[in-house]
């Protein structure tokens, strides 16, 4: 079955040549994809010349773009017109079953929040998004959306990411952790306390692992790591940073002397899949979970197969039904009508 993917041609560091080169890799392996194109057509058009199959898309012109240092509300006011609102635009109207943009986060979501508004028992959106845990991924949820939460957010983020692990990840039962400073039961504020025993009583008990620590999340104990945005995020770009750094230190010890030159040429197939297990473009297309509608974001400084894989995530995430069974799922944890007023957060 074929489906029409929105994309912002103009969000990112190096857009659009990036998330044009990202679409043509990705339209190899999604034939059946189709791309409603926005962004300024004077910029993208020779980019597009190189892919004919791109180039008969239809690309709706517009001079704006939102800047990546753009204030949320600013953007939420003035960029009616950006290529982000009117890809966001193209979901809420049906001629798009997702949008993609490499774009400022937190004005995508101030927007896809604004334009499509939260599925039914959902207070806040979450930006989720898999990390490498052991020898496979995890899904972490809020990564910036949310600094601040309270008990029933995380259970909704806990609810959300359950069901996004099975799409994404293909796991059957995915566990749920909810990370803290430490995994007794005394341990963190009362929020965490609070979301921790709801979703002991909870349908999702059966797959609730507990709390899990930072070093946990890596040693890939659970599938799902439920935290606040702030607190995700913040992790987020400690792992980010730690792997950069160690990438930096094995570069220079391998070209210390002649000894280490000739040790990374005998260990260079090792390293290679090091590599490419732990290649952040992987890892790229965290989804906007709890929206009325599918809104992937890719790494603003990705290249074009990082944004390739954040179009992959959309088709998938849009094949998969993800928003009926987050739905469902969060109508059974909640024992209420889904089309019921969300319960009032402490």
């Amino acid at each position: 079955m074929s489906l029409t993917i929105a994309l912002d041609l103009m969000g990112g560091d190096d857009a659009p040549a990036v998330v044009i080169d990202g679409a043509a890799l990705a339209h190899k392996r999604h034939a059946d994809v189709d791309f409603l194109l926005f962004g300024d057509e004077a910029k993208v058009r020779p980019h597009l010349a190189k892919y004919p199959a791109l180039a008969a898309m239809p690309l709706i012109h517009t001079t704006e773009f939102v800047a990546g240092d753009a204030k949320p509300s600013h953007a939420l006011r003035q960029g009616r017109q950006s290529s982000m609102r009117l890809a966001i635009n193209a979901v809420k109207e049906g001629r798009a079953a997702a949008a993609v943009s490499a774009g400022n986060t937190g004005a995508l979501m101030a927007m896809a929040k604004f334009v499509l508004k939260t599925l039914p028992g959902i207070d806040r959106p979450a930006i989720a998004g898999p990390m490498p845990a052991g020898d496979k991924s995890a899904i972490v949820l809020d990564l910036g959306a949310n600094v601040d939460c309270g008990v029933e957010h995380l259970v909704q983020f806990a609810v959300m990411g359950h069901v996004f692990a099975r799409i994404v990840l293909g796991l059957p039962e995915p566990k749920i952790g909810l990370l803290n400073i430490g995994t007794e039961d005394l341990k963190g504020n009362e929020v965490i306390r609070g979301a921790a025993a709801m979703l002991r009583a909870s349908p999702l008990n059966r797959d609730f692992y507990g709390f899990v620590e930072g070093t946990d999340v890596t040693r890939g104990v659970v599938d799902v790591v439920v935290t606040d945005g702030f607190t995700g995020n913040v992790a987020l770009k400690i792992a980010e940073g730690t792997a950069a750094m160690y990438s930096s230190f094995l570069r220079q010890a391998f070209r210390s002397d002649w000894r280490a030159k000739l040790g990374y040429l005998l260990a260079r197939p090792a390293l290679s899949r090091v590599r490419a297990k732990l290649d952040p473009r992987r890892y790229n297309g965290a989804m906007l979970l709890g929206l009325n509608g599918i809104v992937v974001k890719s790494h603003g400084g990705t290249d074009a197969v990082g944004f390739g894989h954040a179009i992959n995530a959309a088709v998938e995430l849009v094949r998969a039904g993800t928003n009926d069974r987050i739905i469902e799922e969060l109508t059974a944890v909640a024992g209420r009508d889904a089309g019921a007023p969300a319960a009032a957060v402490g």
